[in-house]
């Protein structure tokens, strides 16, 4: 997703949050502020960080910025002090790519963690490429994002700029197929997506797993993201006697979805990727979203041992909303940007090269450490070498997770 995935943030954070070593102008090369007592290197952010997706793009935010502190604090790499730069894309690939353009042209930049939308991600990676400016997401999961288009025949890495934390739909939608089929014994789908780069994608890597495991498909519909009113196809799905409820889409939509599909006296489970895994979707669906599914990239946060730290930290800080799904990927992300900095400053002296940005993004290729969501490094396509997966399901009013593990193809 961007995918995807449940705890929440509204406050911008100031630049004086964070202790500046330097504050001087901006220089015409790739390296940051530098006043002579150190250097400022800037980490962009883009999310949603207003509208129906802003819970998971704030958390996002919080957590890029705690990494940021952290590094700060321990003065992590020699000579810089790390700040951020969030930017508001509203879930939209032109406010996107405006907000890359912006990011590129500050110098100071030399990484940036989003977006969240994969069909966002599609109207960035170019402008950053060109740029040389490294870009890890740690929510998009459309598998064309790192292996081209043809990646289901013939796997294409398109830009070497982009890399992402999180594992793919081409993983998360056979994942959930597995369960429905094998654990929880559903037969019978119906197959729904919002008609989006990450909805249609993660529907359709589902449906085929699925199919190929034995499972039939009771009927398939497209919804309009912009709509609120689902009491046709919840009708469609009473009718045709689907045990199970596949949404391919995120949490806006699947609230409603969900409880108008229980209110047409449906009452089989509704499950989704990582975009419906917030606590926002329980909200929505309201008290008959018990017993709905949602899979997510990796292991709970809260169950990691390597995640105590980060968990513990974000409390301390204050930070008004939850870190959400996506918030260990996020610190991980950003702490990805963090080692490659460091690696290219330790590599040339103690200082930034002018050629700070495709030294950054050339590094970020053999970044390896152990970060909040455990081991973090990136394969030959810039995809996340974690390839670990959990199902959630509502009960009593939250999410508990109910099986871990990785996709057997």
């Amino acid at each position: 997703m961007r995918q995807r995935s449940l705890i929440a943030i509204t406050a911008a954070l100031s630049a004086g949050a964070l202790t500046l070593t330097a504050c001087g102008s901006r220089d015409s090369d790739d390296k940051g502020s530098d006043s002579g007592g150190g250097t400022t290197v800037t980490i962009g952010v883009d999310a949603p960080l207003t509208g129906d997706l802003s819970a998971l793009g704030l958390g996002i935010k919080n957590s890029v910025d705690l990494a940021a502190k952290t590094a700060n604090k321990k003065k992590y790499v020699d000579g810089v002090t790390f700040k951020i730069e969030a930017l508001d894309d509203q879930a939209q690939p032109s406010s996107g790519q405006q907000n890359a353009t912006k990011l590129v042209a500050d110098k100071s930049v030399l990484g940036v963690v989003g977006p969240l939308n994969s069909s966002v991600a599609e109207s960035m990676q170019k402008v950053f490429d060109d740029a040389k400016l490294v870009e890890v997401s740690p929510a998009n999961t459309n598998p064309a994002l790192t292996q081209g288009t043809d990646w289901q025949n013939s796997k294409k890495r398109v830009y070497n700029s982009y890399f992402r934390t999180a594992t793919t739909d081409a993983i998360q939608g056979p994942f959930a197929a597995q369960y429905l089929f094998n654990d929880a014994k559903k037969k019978k789908v119906f197959v729904i997506d919002d008609k989006k780069t990450y909805g249609a994608g993660l529907a359709a890597t589902f449906t085929e797993e699925f199919k190929k495991l034995g499972g039939a498909v009771a009927g398939t519909e497209h919804i309009n993201p912009d709509s609120k009113d689902f009491s046709a196809i919840a009708t469609k799905v009473k009718n045709s006697g689907a045990d199970v409820v596949y949404y391919g889409g995120e949490y806006p939509q699947a609230g409603p979805l969900s409880k108008q599909i229980k209110a047409a006296g449906a009452k089989i489970p509704v499950v989704g990727g990582d975009g419906i895994y917030s606590a926002d979707f329980i909200k929505l669906a309201g008290a008959t979203a018990a017993g709905d599914l949602a899979t997510s990239v990796g292991a709970p946060v809260e169950e990691l041992p390597s995640a105590k730290e980060f968990v513990a930290n974000y409390k301390t800080e204050g930070y008004k909303e939850a870190y959400e799904a996506y918030g260990g990927y996020s610190y991980d992300s950003a702490w990805a940007i963090i080692e490659a900095v460091k690696k290219v400053v330790d590599d040339n002296d103690g200082k930034l090269p002018d050629d700070a940005r495709a030294k950054v993004t050339a590094a970020m290729q053999n970044v390896s450490f152990d970060g909040v969501t455990g081991k973090v490094s990136f394969d030959e396509f810039g995809d996340a070498t974690n390839k670990q997966l959990t199902v959630y399901a509502v009960e009593n009013g939250a999410w508990k997770s109910v099986k871990s593990g990785t996709y057997t193809g």
